[in-house]
């Protein structure tokens, strides 16, 4: 188990074949913090569909936009969550008007369920437009023995 905090700062561009790297830092900060198969599976499922929703609908996949991606264990000393922060360059949005992907209308439509999923494998998510622009998530995996 980690005792330490640790950061990880990725900027990709906005390119989905970058998603293989985020997957593999994603990976092994669950296994730094001890984290079980499935755990780590899920956590990297939420960080893709962020990613990816980064690229796609934030940035629009224009090639001289980034995507940012920090991993960190808070707190530094003793961590007890592990933080992923991912922020685009686009518009932004307002969250609320988010589609309910469960909603009837909804059910068959081949996207809209990113923001879902990031909720149901995360403990802990919120988004907002980010300071310089473009949109923030912020997604909370609580670390196993942690509060």
């Amino acid at each position: 188990m980690l005792t330490r905090g640790g950061f990880v700062r990725l900027q990709i561009p906005s390119q989905f074949d970058m998603l293989d790297l985020v997957q593999v830092v994603s990976d092994q900060m669950g296994h730094l913090a001890a984290m079980d198969d499935d755990t780590i599976h899920w956590i990297g499922v939420a960080v893709r569909e962020s990613v990816i929703n980064a690229i796609k609908h934030g940035n629009r996949e224009h090639p001289g936009k980034r995507v940012t991606v920090e991993f960190a264990f808070t707190p530094s000393h003793n961590p007890t969550e592990l933080v992923v922060r991912v922020t685009d360059q686009g518009e932004g949005f307002d969250p609320q008007a988010i589609a309910n992907p469960l909603a009837p209308e909804n059910m068959l439509k081949s996207s809209g369920r990113g923001i879902f999923f990031m909720r149901s494998f995360m403990d802990d998510v919120s988004l907002r437009r980010a300071a310089d622009g473009g949109m923030e998530v912020r997604m909370v995996k609580k670390l196993a023995g942690g509060a």
